[in-house]
């Protein structure tokens, strides 16, 4: 029935990217929107998390000889339009109203909220547990080895604030149900000792270190960063938020070449063809963030992903961009 429905849905999207674009091209079908040629033109609709998708709609107008990309989408439109400027190959982003498409506008980077003063204290218990403190998106988190395993939440019904413990929001809800009782610095302490016998160096494949496989690719960085020929790397905010702990998303360092020149990391793991408009629009992120000065600002940008996902096709769209990106190969045992 799933399957009937998404057949159903990608032929609709066919039709509608049609009627928008004008184009009497055949469509095929991208995701679960639509695709097609017209020309020396690329017409993608984007519909399921079009923010993520510039890299793959890239890569379709690539693999049918485009030497342009109009992408569509309902949605997200800002985003695209930020990172579609990116790039020297040339790329529209259109915005769908009703029946029209309306050319998108780059969307501002999003302010960093900056972490409650209340939250601060709870650092010191972090660090008492026996994980490492990270303030990403004005948030309080404990780390281990690049996992998540706690953070400091405020109670919207109590007005209390605590330290929950647990990996993603359904693990600390339940620890909480089953240890409230239990000292956080101890619970807390049992979890880090259970997540770090799972992300070591040589452990056995596991969820807890298939779970943020790009942060833990950063954080072995972070602890030597001569892999990447840097004197120092450290965690630095994303461009745009983190929307869950669970699905696969690049991350960002910061820090100082051997060189002495600013150097931004972004690290991916797996089939990740948004890796390229993501770093691009990190670099940018860190520019207007910290004009002049900032620890991005003029940084020369290394993709870093395992070997095996260094994929052909993500260097072709590294090779669009208006400033270019370098790639190495770390590979996490």
């Amino acid at each position: 029935m799933e399957d009937a429905a998404a057949q159903r849905r990608a032929v609709l999207n066919g039709v509608k990217l049609r009627a928008l674009s004008g184009a009497s091209g055949e469509a095929d079908v991208f995701g679960s929107g639509a695709a097609l040629v017209d020309g020396d033109r690329a017409w993608v609709l984007v519909d399921d998390a079009p923010e993520r998708r510039l890299g793959a709609a890239l890569a379709w107008a690539l693999r049918h000889g485009a030497t342009r990309l109009d992408v569509v989408a309902d949605r997200g439109t800002g985003v695209l339009a930020r990172r579609a400027a990116e790039f020297a190959f040339p790329v529209a982003v259109w915005h769908v109203d009703g029946r029209d498409l309306i050319q998108a506008v780059p969307e501002p980077f999003p302010e960093v909220p900056a972490l409650p003063a209340h939250h601060e204290p709870f650092r010191e218990l972090i660090a008492a547990g026996g994980a490492v403190p990270l303030v990403e998106g004005g948030v309080l988190v404990g780390e281990i080895a690049g996992l998540e395993v706690c953070r400091v939440v405020d109670d919207a019904h109590d007005g209390t604030t605590r330290l929950e413990v647990g990996v993603g929001a359904h693990d600390r809800e339940a620890f909480q149900m089953l240890h409230g009782d239990v000292p956080t610095a101890d619970s807390l302490a049992r979890i880090v000792a259970t997540v770090a016998e799972h992300r070591r160096e040589g452990a056995a494949s596991h969820p807890l270190n298939r779970l943020a496989a790009e942060r833990l690719l950063r954080w072995r960085l972070e602890q030597d960063p001569g892999l990447v020929a840097a004197t120092e790397l450290n965690p630095a905010e994303p461009p745009v938020p983190r929307p869950n702990l669970k699905d696969p998303v690049p991350c960002v360092a910061v820090g100082t070449a051997a060189t002495g020149e600013p150097l931004l990391v972004v690290c991916s793991t797996g089939v990740e063809l948004d890796v390229i408009p993501y770093a691009a629009d990190a670099r940018r992120a860190h520019e207007v963030r910290r004009p002049g000065v900032g620890e991005g600002a003029g940084a020369r940008v290394v993709v870093v992903t395992p070997s095996r996902d260094r994929l052909p096709v993500v260097e072709r769209i590294a090779g669009l961009l208006a400033e270019g990106v370098q790639f190495a190969a770390l590979d996490v045992p």
